[in-house]
Order: C-alpha cells, then structure tokens, then sequence
C-alpha cells in the first residue's frame, strides 16, 4: 500500500511515504532528522493516521481492496478516477492520498508479441482495468519500427491483463468506454460478429461487470446473459456542460429542440427530451443498398421528418454516440441551418474524428454548428481540443462514482438515471438568471 501525507508546518511542505515500510532504525532516524522542523506530536499523529487509514480501507468494501488497472492510453483519466476515488473515501484527512492504481504492463518482443505483467500483489483485489480500444496515439516497436496500436491490439492486451490477474484478483471488472467492435453488431451477410465474440470471451475467462457509454446497440448484452453489462449515458454531464458554457441557453420547448441524425439514434433522444421537456425532431439516412463503400451502404441523402417550423429560430441539439469522419452529422447540421436553427450544438459520446477537423473548422466559420460537446471518453488529438468549437466533457469523476459504488456492492441505478441531479442543475441555472 502506498501512503502520501502532505502537512504544511512553518510554511515547509513535507511529504512522507510508505512509513510503514520503514523499520525502528530508521524510523527513529527520520524523527531525528526532520525535529527541527516538525514536532514530534505531529510525527506519531502521522504515523497513527496511516495506521488507521490502512484499517479503514480493509473496512470499505465487500468486494476485496479496491485496485485500478489503466491500460496505455487511459493514464490520463486513469490519474483523474485516482483522485476522485481519494476524495470520496478520504474526505476527512486533507492532504491524505491513497494509491488505488495498480502497476501493470504489456511489453512487447521484437516481433511484435506481447505479454501481460502485473507488477504487484493482487491478491483478494477488487479489479477494475480502464481499456481505450480506439486510442490511436499509442506505439510499440516491431522489427524496430514504431507501430501504432489498432484497436485489436487493445483489445488483446486487455485480454492478456485479464488473464494474468485470474486467480489472483476477487472480482475483475473491464470498463471500456466505447466497447470494442460495437459497431458490428449484427450480420447482414457472411459477415463476423465482432462485438458479440468479444464480450463472450470476456465472460468466459471472468470478467464480472462490463461497463460501457452510450453502446451502439445495447441489445448485444444479449450474447452474455449472465454476466453484469451496464451501458452509461452521460446526459447529466452534458447538460451540465451545456449550461456552463453557453450562458443565454433556453432549455424550453419553445427555445429549444432535440434532434436525432437517424433513426438509430431516437432511444437516447428520447433521455434528453424526457429530462430536459423537449420536443424531438429525426433524420432519416436514406443509403444505396446496391453498394458498398469503405464496409458500409453509403449514404445518399438526409431528409428531416417533420417541418422547417419545427425548426426555425430554435437553438438545436444534435445527439449521437459515434462521430467518425464527422460527414453524416455535418450534412444534418447544414440543413438545420438552412431551414432557421438559431443556434447549432451536438452532444456526442465518442469523438474520433477520424478524417481530421477541418470540415468542422470550415462549418463554424460558416456558422452552422456553434459548439460541439465532446467526452473524454476516448483520445482526441490536443489539435482538436483547442478548437474553438470543441467542449470537453470530463466523465472521470462519473466513473469514480460508479467504481466506488460497485466496489461497495452499491446499487448504481440512480447513477444511470441522474432525473434528480439535472432538475437540480436547472432549479440552480433559474435563480441564477433571476439575480
């Protein structure tokens, strides 16, 4: 375990790690050394306080020690649920940081092989690995040169990680915010399916909880009937966000719409509109089944189901999970734009933008979309996030709650139905506009 006490004593900042570790010598030594700047009261009340976190931390959870694994690519919101997590169970000793993150790697032979190491004791532990499939920054050598990691080569080192920690850890839980393979989620030909294999073999080598956002079809939970599958919708955060940073939005029916790029889309629609008291307005993808272009039908043109009144002088709220090159939704929002939306944003769970930002640059030039509230659920390039157009929405703390809680063996219900939270956020924003 390891232990961080940060005092502030005659303007000194001390920090003082692993004491535990530490045997009489050299205990004794370290009192000596640091008495003149700190009493020897404050030396045994640090002591104590380790001694009773370490106690405390036993006392948590029902699940075993709580342990986080993030693999390459999650270190940054693997950092951020780290601290969260100290914050929600450590509240009373300011200063006092517990390491919840577990040392973990996957290095990799010349060829390109890999292996999964777990570099300390995870005996009895409450396992939860953070996997990003889809962060394309991540490099390894092979034949000495530098390969970038696809989204199956995540994929297989969380499997292998899975594999080192079984029969060791208590419980093993994957959070992976966009699920790998969501979108090839049924077969319409001879075709794989990726998402449904990948999920079984998650389960068979005993993985308990699979949490995901917003996943593309949630009926592939179908494939593992027994295991725990949650798919999470930030629309708290988003509406939060929303709120934070456009000052003068509206969220009333006659100031505001929902709108759905397709018909896939109208379920999380649906959410928002029944939080928010929306009306929701659709797009239907019309595609030419005669062919394929780069693995799917392409689309031919998008046409809006219902009237430009339905629209006009409205601020607009496009919502998907997946934008990928970003074309589909850029098309939508230019016929808003023509038909009188006031203002354009879009919620989306999972930004890849995979062709790059310059359309997106071109379109808020032009003036058709104003903000777009993107999740740190996966990579984004720092280009992108330096966009003027471009908001990003922090799910860490989300996270950190859900962990906690299913650590705890919590209910997580109301996390996933946040009605009450966002009531309170638009009470908040209503009084605000009062002052």
């Amino acid at each position: 375990m390891q232990v961080i006490i940060s005092l502030h004593t005659q303007g000194v900042f001390f920090v003082y790690k692993n004491l535990k570790s530490k045997n009489k010598t050299e205990k004794e030594s370290w009192r000596k050394m640091e008495s003149n700047q700190l009493r020897l009261a404050e030396v045994d009340a640090l002591e104590n306080l380790i001694d009773g976190i370490a106690n405390l931390e036993e006392d948590f959870s029902t699940c075993g020690r709580l342990g986080v694994i993030a693999m390459k690519g999650c270190e940054e919101i693997g950092a951020k649920i780290n601290a969260y997590l100290n914050s929600f169970r450590y509240y009373g000793a300011e200063g006092v940081l517990y390491d919840f993150m577990i040392k973990s790697s996957c290095p990799r032979f010349t060829t390109g092989e890999a292996k999964a190491v777990i570099e300390q004791s995870v005996r009895g532990c409450d396992i939860f690995i953070l996997c990003d499939c889809y962060n394309y920054s991540v490099t390894y050598k092979m034949y000495d040169m530098n390969t970038y990691m696809s989204p199956d080569d995540h994929y297989r080192d969380l499997v292998r990680t899975i594999a080192a920690l079984n029969g060791k850890a208590s419980r093993i839980n994957v959070i992976m915010p966009m699920l790998y393979s969501s979108r090839q989620d049924n077969r319409i030909s001879r075709e794989s399916l990726d998402c449904a294999i990948s999920l079984k073999e998650l389960a068979d080598m005993g993985v308990s909880n699979i949490l995901c956002f917003d996943v593309h079809e949630p009926r592939v939970q179908n494939a593992i009937p027994l295991s725990g599958f949650d798919t999470i919708p930030p629309s708290y955060q988003m509406i939060k966000a929303l709120y934070a940073n456009v000052e003068d939005i509206e969220l009333t029916s006659d100031k505001a719409l929902i709108i759905s790029p397709d018909e896939g889309g109208m379920q999380r629609c649906l959410r928002y509109s029944s939080y928010l008291k929306l009306n929701i307005g659709m797009f239907y993808k019309r595609r030419d089944y005669s062919r394929v272009v780069k693995g799917t039908n392409p689309i031919m043109s998008h046409d809006f189901l219902g009237s430009e009144q339905d629209v006009k002088g409205k601020d607009v709220i496009i919502v998907d999970d997946i934008l990928a090159t970003g074309e589909s939704l850029l098309e939508v929002a230019r016929k808003l734009h023509e038909m009188g939306a006031k203002r354009i944003f879009t919620f989306i769970t999972f930004g890849q933008f995979s062709n790059g930002a310059d359309l997106f640059d071109k379109a808020y030039d032009e003036g058709i979309i104003n903000k777009m509230f993107v999740t740190n659920a996966n990579y984004k390039d720092e280009k992108i996030k330096n966009r003027p157009w471009f908001c990003e929405v922090d799910i860490s703390k989300y996270l950190a709650t859900l962990i906690d809680a299913l650590n705890r063996n919590q209910s997580i219900s109301g996390l996933l139905k946040p009605v009450g939270k966002i009531e309170n956020v638009k009470t908040r924003v209503a009084e605000l506009k009062k002052i």
